[in-house]
């Protein structure tokens, strides 16, 4: 299958060119070879290379500059999906699009179902919303994955800050009321790959299983690497932050199970597995 990656550069982008690119043929693609907010240009990139597939890896993630740079956050994470679904159907193209947990907003209690009602507190939340938005509006043959508290080896991450952090702090105050499950962006990408196998359309929630808050989250990390960084826990008001954020935004991966795939491992094997390779690559 020929398949075009938007954002391919990115933390996703490249771990999903690194799951693919044995299987299929891709074509690479980031804001300078295919700008997704500018229609003009996907519609000749796509015109010209004619993909079976596109995965739009492509998004506008800094959660607090989004609140300040509301236009360019808008553009990226909804007109950026819209023009790519728009051309999509007209060429029949299926789409694949990234989402995120921040479009709900964490006031449920428990896990969130696929058909839960969306309500975003953010400006991101908001911008990826409305993305989903003119996506199922606009074209039939859809992938929307939404996914939360990504890692991953290609860029930077909570996990890469707490590492920095460990190393010349001796405590921390961390908040411990977001919960939420961090999710490997390689093993991510290898659900993509199994998803991408057939038709079966539609909305999709993909995440590592198990969830912590990112208190607990940060001891962990701690202890895999043996820091002894004293990590006080604080509320969430303690801790202003620009853009607000959902208390409880776990995802349940109801339809991804419904389907026949199995749930990704914990996000705690995949942290100490990434931690390990983290720890390989600084030596």
């Amino acid at each position: 299958m020929k398949i075009l990656i938007t954002g391919a550069r990115g933390m996703l982008g490249k771990d999903v060119e690194q799951v693919l690119q044995d299987k299929h043929q891709l074509i690479l693609t980031d804001e300078d070879t295919m700008d997704i907010t500018d229609y003009n240009q996907c519609m000749a990139v796509m015109s010209q290379n004619k993909p079976d597939l596109i995965i739009n890896c492509a998004a506008y993630t800094q959660v607090d500059k989004c609140e300040e740079e509301v236009e360019l956050a808008y553009r990226v994470n909804a007109l950026g999906p819209r023009n790519l679904a728009v051309i999509g159907n007209e060429m029949n193209i299926p789409l694949l699009h990234i989402s995120s947990d921040y479009v709900f907003d964490g006031t449920k209690g428990s896990g969130y179902m696929e058909d839960d009602t969306k309500k975003p507190l953010s400006i991101y939340g908001k911008s990826k919303s409305l993305g989903e938005d003119y996506i199922t509006q606009l074209t039939n043959k859809f992938y929307i994955i939404r996914t939360s508290w990504l890692f991953g080896a290609n860029g930077n991450n909570f996990i890469k800050t707490m590492l920095r952090l460990g190393k010349t702090r001796e405590s921390l105050t961390v908040v411990n009321d977001q919960f939420g499950s961090p999710t490997y962006t390689a093993d991510l990408a290898r659900a993509i790959a199994l998803l991408i196998n057939k038709p079966t359309y539609g909305i999709y929630h993909v995440t590592n299983s198990d969830y912590t808050n990112w208190y607990d989250y940060t001891k962990y990390i701690f202890k895999l690497i043996d820091y002894k960084v004293s990590v006080q826990p604080v509320i969430t008001k303690e801790f202003p932050r620009p853009a607000p954020r959902p208390h409880y935004s776990v995802l349940q991966n109801r339809i991804w199970q419904l389907e026949g795939f199995s749930l990704l491992r914990s996000y705690k094997e995949a942290v100490e597995e990434y931690i390990k390779d983290y720890l390989a690559s600084e030596v």
